[in-house]
């Protein structure tokens, strides 16, 4: 490359990073709409193919148009739902019910209940691994990760995690990476041979929650308890750096067509990193969003993003089971928000 284009290569690729530093900067609430139903939520799944949203609600996963926030539909008979994933080639979703210790399997089209599959106690995450064709469930308090086949539903075996897992992604190459939440630290599986091949400390990051990967750089963002996201090295183990982020992280999404990654956080903030090369990364912005705004889904195709929460009363009173009891959700005000940069 001669001199004259080293230098035009330089300011383009400045200015791109500054344009998406600027979209990740301009973030906010575009839209809110209220859902039915009262209680807790975990989880949301964006189908892109159906482009639908499903949110995991209580005893239920609502389906939503992310563009309305009208309702189409619903998944009933869950025990505390958490996560849900879609196997495209089955035309199946899968939604773990951590409470009964089962996955439900149902038709990606209709709706429809096909079957109920025991896994292990606490499932919470879920992923589809393309590589293997195999649907992947993350048990927190069994300190395991159970195998199902996308086609039957059926349970092909567990693999032994030796801590509590949390949020997990998949690389797309047949390696699984999974937050280690009471070790602070990352897992790597083989998803064919399903055994864990390497697993490294995020230290000082304390309790990962949720996770997102950067495939073609190789780079994870794990969102941390103690207010950092940790972004490490996924083909060497090695930690890159931490950045802060706000309080009660329970999810973490990469958009590869700005190069922003996303943190949303129970504390009413959305942080907002670029990353500036595999080396660098900077935060531009903590978006105000709404209290109890914790988990979230992005569209990579609009770069929207949805969260959902509810407004919230003082908690209970202690009891021996519930010595710190969460606080109390006020019916009716259970809100889908959708970001727009």
């Amino acid at each position: 490359m001669n001199p004259s284009r080293y230098v035009l290569a330089t300011i383009l690729c400045l200015a791109v990073g500054v344009t998406y530093r600027a979209r990740g900067q301009s973030y906010h609430v575009a839209h809110t709409y209220k859902l039915p139903g009262d209680g807790g939520w975990d989880y949301l799944a964006l189908d892109t193919v159906g482009h639908r949203l499903f949110i995991a609600h209580q005893d239920r996963v609502i389906v939503v148009d992310p563009g309305t926030g009208k309702q189409l539909g619903e998944i009933v008979g869950l025990n505390r739902a958490h996560g849900i994933a879609f196997a495209y080639e089955a035309e199946h979703g899968f939604a773990t019910s951590g409470a009964d210790s089962t996955v439900t399997m149902f038709d990606l089209k209709t709706l429809h209940l096909r079957r109920h599959t025991m896994v292990a106690p606490d499932d919470d995450a879920i992923l589809y691994d393309p590589a293997t064709k195999r649907i992947f469930t993350f048990n927190g308090d069994a300190h395991s990760a159970t195998a199902l086949d996308a086609v039957s539903g059926k349970r092909m075996g567990d693999i032994d995690l030796g801590a509590g897992p949390e949020f997990a992604v998949s690389a797309g190459d047949g390696k699984l990476y999974v937050n280690l939440e009471d070790k602070g630290a990352v897992a790597e599986i083989d998803a064919a041979a399903m055994r864990v091949t390497r697993q490294w400390s995020l230290a000082p990051c304390e309790n990962p929650s949720g996770l997102a990967i950067d495939r073609e750089h190789h780079r994870l963002f794990s969102g941390c308890r103690n207010q950092v996201m940790a972004i490490s090295d996924a083909t060497t183990g090695a930690l890159v750096t931490t950045l802060p982020i706000g309080q009660g992280v329970d999810a973490c999404r990469f958009d590869p067509g700005t190069q922003l990654a996303f943190a949303s956080n129970g504390d009413g903030t959305l942080t907002v990193i670029h990353e500036e090369s595999p080396a660098q990364f900077v935060v531009v912005g903590n978006v105000p969003t709404k209290r109890g705004t914790r988990t979230m889904e992005i569209d990579l195709q609009t770069h929207r993003l949805y969260t959902v929460t509810a407004d919230f009363g003082p908690p209970p009173a202690p009891t021996a089971e519930r010595p710190r009891p969460r606080p109390s959700i006020l019916p009716g005000t259970f809100a889908l928000l959708v970001l727009d940069p």
